[in-house]
């Protein structure tokens, strides 16, 4: 073979492989899209409960076997990375596949980071960032629980 023919086979290789990088999803890790849900039940809205007492519900674009949960306050986490989580909750084993769960809920097969240790309750108008983990794909998302405005109906 000819120097040409050694460059254009160098080229389409290159050429390969920066595809396989830029443009797949191969060598990036996996990404868990998370949402939450606040809806008040009826009881909730003719009582006026408090907002932090609204039933809150993430939700999972795909059932997942969960390997740990983390909900921290956004602020307190963008200065400190290691800051005490409000609730946490890890799998040493086989946890069941979930696609949605509610703050402070017990999930089969996973038990609290630390021992005895409940979920803390949320405050009103403050940011907070959950943080789910299943194996190595990891995702997170930001929520804020909106207080209830004086005098609405």
């Amino acid at each position: 073979m000819t120097a040409k023919s050694w460059t254009l086979i160098g080229l389409m290789l290159a050429l390969g492989i920066a595809y396989a990088c830029f443009f797949t999803s191969w060598f990036k890790p996996p990404v868990i899209e998370v949402y939450h849900l606040s809806r008040p039940s009826g009881y909730a809205q003719r009582t006026r409960r408090a907002p932090a007492d609204v039933p809150l519900t993430f939700g999972l674009e795909n059932d997942g076997r969960l390997t740990e949960i983390k909900v921290v306050p956004l602020a307190e986490w963008r200065t400190n990375r290691h800051v005490a989580p409000l609730w946490h909750l890890v799998s040493d084993s086989n946890s069941a596949p979930v696609k949605s769960f509610r703050y402070g809920q017990n999930l089969r097969g996973m038990r609290p980071a630390v021992a005895g240790a409940r979920a803390q309750p949320l405050q009103t108008n403050v940011a907070y960032r959950v943080f789910v983990t299943a194996g190595k794909a990891k995702g997170q998302h930001d929520f804020e629980i909106g207080g209830i405005v004086p005098g609405e109906k």
